[in-house]
């Protein structure tokens, strides 16, 4: 095919297509009203694939420790303290997948793996001794008035001390910052009892991004004047939430987590959908794109290549994200 028969198949397709993307778009506010999200307390699994598979069955055992978590909680606060690494240190020197500090870990490190060593750097002990000292904090607040969970997350950030004395959640910034950011990461690890909300700003990232249909893929690229406004897929992705004030971060597999995860059957138009070269886990994403109903998304898909339509069903699909203000702003700057 030449290049300008390639390019008037692009102009001819953009064209045909425009109507019936705006259409998907609208399909989103009619049925903006009819849909609740949320997680709730109670009995909570996990989303699928969102916690690495070696960690999986620890975050369940243990997420269900106490009554003041559960395993999307206990999830959310081990990918923003570390991301799951489990060799990950602080310039604090907090160690390890839950982030203890020497001091913490010597009082609350537990052998849970029954090896005779309570081991920092063991995710086998790390993660049930996370689980264990968050019940621990419930229990020296449980009779402060408010939210069990908000009161145990605060007293992890700012002591029991303070939630004991303000009776609830102190008015720290970041105490209060502190406990919203853990439960909206929590909305994120926790396979949602009811369908998802749609995203208020899905519209409005759907239409930056058809507008870029037929714009050459440039690897790294962000769309800026440097780039020749060329993107790469998570380039477009970012672009276009920035577009409607929601500030992604730059690579696709940290954009996993910036909301809930809606089934398939369940896909919205603006929905983000990744793509892995790993089925179970989330950070060997490759690829996301932006959903617009009828199994396709708008991406940059390689090099050589333009904005386009493609099919969504392929043998890498791995899942999707509905984005939200809140969750975007509470993942962590680093994981």
């Amino acid at each position: 095919m030449t290049v300008r028969k390639a390019w008037i198949w692009v102009t001819v397709a953009v064209g045909s297509a425009l109507s019936f993307v705006m259409l998907l778009v609208i399909g989103v506010y009619l049925v903006a009203g009819n849909l609740a999200g949320g997680v709730g307390r109670g009995a909570v699994q996990l989303a699928r694939n969102t916690v690495p598979a070696e960690y999986v069955s620890l975050v369940e055992e243990w997420g269900d420790l106490c009554g003041a978590i559960n395993p999307a909680l206990l999830a959310a606060q081990l990918y923003q303290e570390s991301g799951f690494d489990p060799n990950a240190k602080s310039p604090a020197q907090a160690q390890g997948i839950a982030q203890f500090i020497p001091g913490t870990w010597a009082t609350h490190g537990i052998d849970a793996n029954g090896d005779g060593v309570a081991d920092v750097w063991d995710p086998r002990d790390a993660i049930p001794s996370a689980a264990s000292y968050d019940c621990k904090l419930a229990s020296y607040v449980k009779d402060a008035p408010g939210d069990p969970t908000e009161n145990m997350l605060a007293a992890y950030n700012a002591g029991a001390y303070a939630v004991i004395r303000y009776q609830g959640v102190p008015p720290y910034r970041e105490t209060q910052n502190y406990v919203k950011t853990i439960t909206t990461l929590e909305e994120s690890f926790a396979a949602p009892r009811q369908r998802v909300a749609p995203s208020k700003q899905a519209a409005g990232a759907i239409y930056f991004a058809q507008k870029k249909l037929g714009t050459p893929y440039l690897w790294g690229g962000n769309g800026t004047p440097e780039d020749s406004g060329r993107f790469d897929c998570s380039g477009l992705t970012k672009a276009a939430y920035e577009s409607v004030g929601i500030t992604l971060p730059r690579v696709a597999n940290d954009q996993y987590n910036a909301g809930p995860h809606p089934k398939r059957s369940e896909l919205l138009p603006g929905d983000l959908v990744f793509f892995s070269h790993d089925p179970n886990d989330s950070r060997a994403i490759h690829h996301v794109g932006i959903y617009v109903g009828g199994g396709y998304m708008i991406d940059a898909p390689r090099t050589g290549a333009v904005i386009r339509f493609d099919p969504i069903d392929t043998s890498d699909y791995f899942g999707a994200t509905r984005v939200t203000e809140d969750g975007a702003k509470a993942l962590p700057t680093s994981v």
